[in-house]
C-alpha cells in the first residue's frame, strides 16, 4: 500500500490501451482497506457483486459508463463512509435501494441513464446529511417527487438536482422552498401537474430552472429567476401563462382587475405613511438630540463601549492569532478532527513524517473531503514546522501554492497542546504517485502525458518564482520534491508542505548541517552539505532534479545511480545526441508520433538543457527562477498551440 491509503484506478488503462473488459469479481470484497475504486469508461458487464458492501472504508466508487446490469445491491448501504457514488451510464434496473440512506455522508450521487424503476425511497432524501449533487435523470422512475430533501427536510447544501426524463407525477413539493443553496434544478420531461411554485422566486442562488414538458398550469411567478428568460425553460406546458413578455407565454386573464386592486392598496399605503411619518421623524430627532447632550456631559451610568455592548449583545471582540486572520478562517474543534479522521485511524492516514501526519477526512459541517495535517509538537521541529506553515499562510496567495482553508489550535483530550491545519483534498494525489506507478500495488494507472508534464513543471516554476521574487523577504521551500507537488481535479500543480521553508531575512542563521536545512536526499543542493547558507539557488537545484525526473521517470535515488553516477550526470552524459534514450517510456509515444526529430529538437532538448542548468555544481552558474519560469511558459505555450 502507498502511504497506508489504497487507490485503484482502471480508467481507460492508460489512454491508448484497450479498455478493461469483464465482470467485477466477487473477491473485490476482500480489499477491505480500499479508499477509492475507479473503473469508469470500460466494458464491464454483469451485476455489481453484493460483496461490495464489505468495503467499509470506501470513500469513492465510480463504475460509470460501463455495461453493468441487474440491480444495485442493497449491501452498498453498508459502505457507510461512501462520499461519491457514480453508477451512471449503465443498464442497471430495479428499485433504488433504501439502504443507501445509511451512507449519511454521501454528497454526490449519480444514477442517471439507467433503467431504474419504482419510486425514490423517501428515507433516502430525508436522511442524507451533505448531499450536494443528485442525478436521477433518464430512468423509468415513478411516483411523486420526494417531499423533503436532506436531513429534516432542510436540504440547504443541495447544489444540483437532476430528475428529468422520468415519469414523476403530482405537484412540486412546497418544502422545496428550503433549497436555498441550489443552483440547478431540472424536472423536465415528466408528468408533473399543478402550478409553478412562487418559492422559486426566493431561491437567490438558483441559476438554471428547467420545468419543460410537464402538465403545469396557471400563472408563472414574475420575479427572481423568472426575470431571466435564458435561465428558465417552460416549453411544453400548455396551461401556463404569464404577464411578463420575457417568458413568451400567453397573457394571464384578469390583469386589469388585479392592477386596479394594486393601485388601490398603494394609494392607501401612501396616505398612511403621510399621516404617520411626520410625528415619528420629529420624535426621533428629539431623542437623538437628548442622547448627544447627555453623552457630552458624561452622564451615562456606563461607558460608551458598554452602551455599544448593550445595544448589540451578540457582538464579540475579535482576537487575532499571530499566524492567521480569524476574520477569514473559521476554526474547527479537536472533536471535529477526531470524528473526521475516525480517531486518527491508519486507514485515513495519507502520509506521516517526523514533524506531522496527514489524514483524509470530512467534517459533518461541510461537504468536501479535506486533508488534515496534525503536527507532532513533542517531536524536534514539530512546533517550528507549524509556525512556518502559518507564516506562509499569512504571507502568500498564489494559485500554485497550497494554503490551509482553516485550522485547529487547542488542547487534546489529554490536555496537551494540539495544532492542525486543514487543506482542500487534492483528488489526483501527488506527482510522486503519478510518476512511479509501482506504488499502486502493480495495478496499471493513467500515466502523465508529455503535455501534462510541461504544464506541471511550469506550475511549480510559477510558484517558486512568486516565492523567490515577489515576496519580501523571499521564501525558500527547502524540500522541493514530487511528494510535495499535489495535483487538483484539473491536474493543476500545487506546491505543498512548507514545514522546512525559510524566509530569507537578514538575520537568518547559517545552517550547520543538512538537518538544519531540511530537504530530501537526491533533491537537496550539494552546497548545503558543505555548510553554505540557504539561498534561492538551493530551490533551483531541487527544481532541476524534479524537471529531469519528470522527463526520465527516474528518481534521483534509483538503484542504477551508483559509483558516482547521478540523475544529473546520467542525463548530461546522453545530452544532446542520445537524449531520446533517457525519456520515460510511458510518454515516449504520445503526442509527437510521426515527428520525433522535430519534437526532440523543439521541446525535449531545451527542457533537458534547462534541467541541467538548474543543477550546476556552482550556484553562480544556475539561472534565476524568473528566467526558468519564462522559458517553461514559452515551451508550454508553443506545445499547446500545436497540440
Amino acid at each position: 500500500m502507498h502511504e497506508r491509503a489504497v487507490w485503484i484506478f482502471l480508467c481507460d488503462l492508460g489512454g491508448q490501451n484497450m479498455p478493461f473488459e469483464g465482470s467485477i469479481p466477487v473477491e473485490i470484497g476482500n480489499l477491505v482497506n480500499l479508499f477509492s475504486l475507479g473503473m469508469e469508461s470500460n466494458f464491464l458487464y454483469g451485476s455489481i457483486p453484493s460483496s461490495i458492501g464489505k468495503l467499509r472504508n470506501l470513500y469513492i466508487l465510480n463504475l460509470s459508463k460501463n455495461k453493468l446490469s441487474g440491480q444495485i445491491p442493497p449491501s452498498i448501504g453498508d459502505v457507510t463512509q461512501l462520499a461519491l457514488l457514480y453508477l451512471d451510464g449503465n443498464n442497471l434496473g430495479g428499485n433504488i435501494p433504501g439502504s443507501l440512506a445509511q451512507c449519511m455522508g454521501l454528497f454526490e450521487l449519480n444514477l442517471s441513464q439507467n433503467n431504474l424503476d419504482g419510486s425514490i425511497p423517501v428515507r433516502l432524501f430525508a436522511d442524507l446529511l451533505f448531499a450536494w449533487s443528485l442525478d436521477f435523470s433518464h430512468n423509468n422512475l415513478t411516483g411523486e417527487l420526494p417531499p423533503v430533501l436532506g436531513t429534516y427536510g432542510i436540504g440547504s447544501g443541495l447544489v444540483s438536482l437532476h430528475m428529468e426524463g422520468n415519469r414523476f407525477h403530482g405537484q412540486i413539493p412546497e418544502r422545496w422552498h428550503l433549497l436555498v443553496s441550489t443552483r440547478q434544478i431540472n424536472l423536465s420531461h415528466n408528468d408533473l401537474s399543478g402550478v409553478v411554485p412562487k418559492f422559486f422566486e426566493q431561491l437567490d442562488k438558483l441559476e438554471q430552472l428547467d420545468l419543460s414538458y410537464n402538465n403545469l398550469e396557471g400563472a408563472v411567478p414574475a420575479s427572481g429567476i423568472f426575470t431571466h428568460s435564458a435561465a428558465v425553460v417552460l416549453d411544453g406546458n400548455k396551461g401556463l401563462c404569464s404577464n411578463s413578455p420575457r417568458l413568451a407565454l400567453p397573457i394571464c386573464p384578469g390583469i386589469s382587475g388585479s392592477a386596479t386592486k394594486v393601485k388601490h392598496h398603494l394609494s392607501l399605503l401612501v396616505t398612511s405613511l403621510l399621516i404617520v411619518l411626520p410625528p415619528l421623524t420629529i420624535g426621533s430627532l428629539v431623542l437623538i438630540w437628548f442622547m448627544l447632550t447627555i453623552w457630552k456631559k458624561g452622564s451615562f451610568p456606563f461607558s460608551r463601549w458598554d452602551l455599544v455592548s448593550k445595544m448589540f449583545p451578540n457582538r464579540r471582540e475579535v482576537h487575532t492569532a499571530p499566524c492567521h486572520d480569524e476574520k477569514k478562517l473559521k476554526r474547527v474543534s479537536y472533536e471535529d478532527i477526531v470524528k473526521a479522521t475516525n480517531w486518527f485511524s491508519l486507514v485515513h492516514t495519507i502520509s506521516s513524517t517526523c514533524t506531522g501526519s496527514v489524514y483524509v477526512g470530512r467534517f459533518k459541517s461541510d461537504k468536501s473531503l479535506v486533508a488534515i495535517k496534525v503536527f507532532k509538537l513533542n517531536e524536534p521541529g514539530g512546533y517550528d514546522s507549524y509556525l512556518i506553515e502559518c507564516e506562509v499562510l499569512r504571507s502568500t496567495r498564489h494559485r500554485n501554492i497550497m494554503r490551509p482553508v482553516t485550522l485547529c489550535s487547542t488542547l487534546d483530550s489529554q490536555n496537551h497542546e494540539f495544532k492542525a491545519l486543514i487543506f482542500e483534498f487534492m483528488v489526483n494525489g501527488s506527482l510522486e504517485a503519478w510518476l512511479h506507478s509501482e506504488q499502486h500495488n502493480g495495478i496499471p494507472d493513467k500515466v502523465l502525458g508529455f503535455g501534462q508534464r510541461i504544464c506541471i513543471a511550469a506550475d511549480v516554476a510559477s510558484a517558486l518564482d512568486y516565492a523567490h521574487n515577489e515576496l519580501t523577504p523571499p521564501l525558500i521551500h527547502c524540500d522541493l520534491k514530487p511528494n510535495n507537488v499535489l495535483l487538483d481535479d484539473d491536474m493543476t500543480a500545487r506546491l505543498s508542505d512548507f514545514g522546512s521553508a525559510k524566509f530569507l531575512s537578514p538575520g537568518l542563521v547559517i545552517p550547520k548541517s543538512l538537518d538544519d536545512v531540511g530537504g530530501t536526499i537526491g533533491y537537496v543542493a550539494p552546497e548545503y552539505g558543505m555548510g553554505c547558507e540557504i539561498s534561492v539557488a538551493g530551490d533551483l537545484y531541487s527544481f532541476g532534479v524534479l524537471l529531469l525526473e519528470l522527463l526520465t521517470g527516474k528518481r534521483p535515488t534509483d538503484d542504477m545511480f551508483v559509483d558516482g553516477l547521478s540523475l544529473c550526470k546520467f542525463s548530461e552524459s546522453m545530452f544532446p545526441d542520445r537524449v531520446a534514450e533517457i525519456l520515460d517510456p510511458h510518454m515516449a509515444h504520445e503526442e509527437h508520433q510521426g515527428c520525433t526529430e522535430a519534437w526532440m529538437e523543439r521541446y525535449i532538448v531545451p527542457l533537458v538543457a534547462l534541467g541541467l542548468s538548474c543543477t550546476m555544481e556552482s550556484t553562480k552558474d544556475r539561472p534565476g527562477m524568473k528566467d526558468v519560469c519564462a522559458k517553461l511558459s514559452d515551451i508550454r505555450a508553443s506545445f499547446l498551440e500545436l497540440s
